[in-house]
């Protein structure tokens, strides 16, 4: 394809990536994955000679098209792109590059704005669930200027509030993969949980460091790096997922009592680098192993009381609320997260 692709390069939350029309990249799987690595520059870990920032967190897709399912506008498939391997998987979901997903389906004209706000449910391909999310369209314009702030992005922009529903085992069938709410895998005592992606909980202190750590200290430790691999090779077949070794899931998540007056502090490898902030799937399934008693999450959070609880979730930039509605058992039925977006870019990408 020696043509340009039509793309949309955007930030969505804490993550960047481009977003591209189904019917703009080969249909068959291995053909555009083949020029997903070219388009990003993978493998290198520099990725010079694409369009990939040298960081999972700036290496992934969002391939978007038209809905034809009832009561839903928009089909988002995710897609991560490895740095440094020729792997594009899409193994998980990504919440953060959602929250770009109605704008550009908007920008795009596969769906109307509305006059102020403009809410799209968004059908999320990798894993059979659907997210509410509304969009700021004052006039029928899509708009990315307002006061919403997150952490681990500077700046303000516009709100990007979304829903999930039903998310709990999207990927490994069900919420609590084993049954139960700890095992001891390697040794060591963890919560294996999906509520929209596959986590392993693990207490930092159980193994080794603080929990309090910066990524960059924490991924100089070599020897931390290989025990989290091999916990994370075992929980993968216990998990549903088969062999993870080349795959993104399950996320690596140790916890730790919350520093700055949220619920519970994380550090989480993804799944091999660590994470500057948190995902938005991964921080829902962390706040609901905080929700279950007796794991380790459970005994060191702080969870609040009520049928609505609002569990911020540390991470090393600051935290993502999670604001989760419980039914009267204490179940979660549902989650929110606010999220922001902005288009960066819009254009051709050559191959």
């Amino acid at each position: 394809m020696s043509d340009g692709i039509r793309a949309m390069w955007m930030r969505g939350g804490t993550s960047k990536g481009g977003y591209f029309l189904k019917d703009d990249l080969p249909s068959d799987p291995a053909a555009r994955d083949e020029v997903l690595l070219r388009i990003m520059g993978s493998p290198d870990v520099r990725q010079i000679d694409g369009m990939g920032g040298a960081d999972p967190l700036t290496s992934k897709v969002a391939v978007v098209s038209k809905s034809n399912r009832p009561n839903v506008d928009i089909d988002y498939l995710f897609l991560q792109v490895f740095v440094d391997q020729p792997i594009v998987t899409d193994a998980q979901n990504c919440g953060n590059i959602l929250a770009g997903v109605p704008a550009f389906a908007i920008e795009r004209g596969l769906i109307a704005a509305h006059d102020k706000i403009t809410p799209v449910t968004v059908f999320m391909e990798n894993t059979g669930q659907t997210a509410l999310i509304d969009v700021q369209t004052p006039n029928g314009q899509v708009t990315y200027i307002g006061d919403a702030k997150i952490d681990g992005v500077p700046g303000v922009s516009a709100p990007v509030p979304i829903e999930f529903k039903d998310t709990a085992g999207s990927s490994c069938g069900s919420l609590l993969p084993t049954g139960n709410s700890t095992d001891i895998v390697e040794g060591y005592t963890v919560t294996m949980i999906d509520n929209g992606m596959p986590c392993v909980v693990i207490n930092s202190a159980d193994i080794g460091v603080s929990g309090l750590e910066s990524p960059e200290e924490l991924e100089a430790n070599e020897a931390l790096r290989n025990q989290l691999e091999t916990i994370r090779l075992s929980c993968g077949t216990l998990m549903n997922l088969g062999d993870v070794t080349k795959k993104s899931v399950p996320k690596m998540t140790m916890i730790s009592p919350p520093q700055n007056g949220g619920a519970i502090s994380t550090r989480t490898f993804i799944p091999h680098r660590c994470h500057k902030t948190i995902g938005v799937l991964g921080a829902v399934s962390v706040a609901t192993a905080c929700l279950i008693d007796g794991t380790p999450a459970n005994k060191i959070a702080d969870t609040g009381e009520g049928p609505k609880r609002n569990l911020a979730i540390e991470h090393p930039t600051g935290n993502m609320t999670v604001v989760a509605s419980l039914d009267d058992d204490g179940e979660m039925t549902s989650a929110a997260v606010l999220r922001t977006t902005r288009k960066l870019m819009d254009g051709e990408v050559f191959v």
